[in-house]
């Protein structure tokens, strides 16, 4: 399960939306869902250069860090509207996944997270016997 950071962080977010703030760096929008024995997750990071990105992982909190390169200052801009800098976004990683398997792919503007479910969270079959020495799976 994944869990998140900080409870006011869509109230963070909004506030920057409408008053525009530059001070902290932009948000990195995510979609995050689960698929089978596996959690997918997505950050948008249009025109940032795939060596910028840093994937981190410390005990079961991932951090995922990008840097859009600032403007050339040579540019008389008419509209600089997009967010430049460094962008970092952490998750918790619940126990029932296993980080050390985290696959990343970077496309088209999109990094894709897939962290698999540990073999340990998995449903299992448990077998019991009796007094009678017949065993029957029970699903845990």
């Amino acid at each position: 399960m994944l869990m998140r950071t900080d409870p006011f962080r869509d109230l963070d977010r909004l506030t920057q939306q409408i008053l525009g703030t530059a001070a902290r760096p932009a948000v990195m929008p995510m979609d995050a869902w689960r698929e089978q024995d596996r959690f997918v997750v997505e950050f948008d990071l249009p025109g940032v250069n795939a060596d910028s990105l840093d994937l981190d992982v410390d005990k079961n909190t991932l951090t995922v860090r990008a840097e859009r390169s600032a403007l050339d200052e040579n540019r008389e801009m008419v509209a600089a509207e997009r967010p430049r800098g460094v962008f970092s976004r952490q998750l918790f990683l619940g126990e029932n996944l296993d980080a050390d398997k985290i696959e990343a792919n970077y496309d088209a503007g999109v990094l894709r997270l897939t962290i698999p479910v540990a073999e340990k969270a998995k449903p299992r079959k448990i077998e019991i016997s009796s007094g009678h020495s017949e065993k029957k799976a029970v699903t845990a």
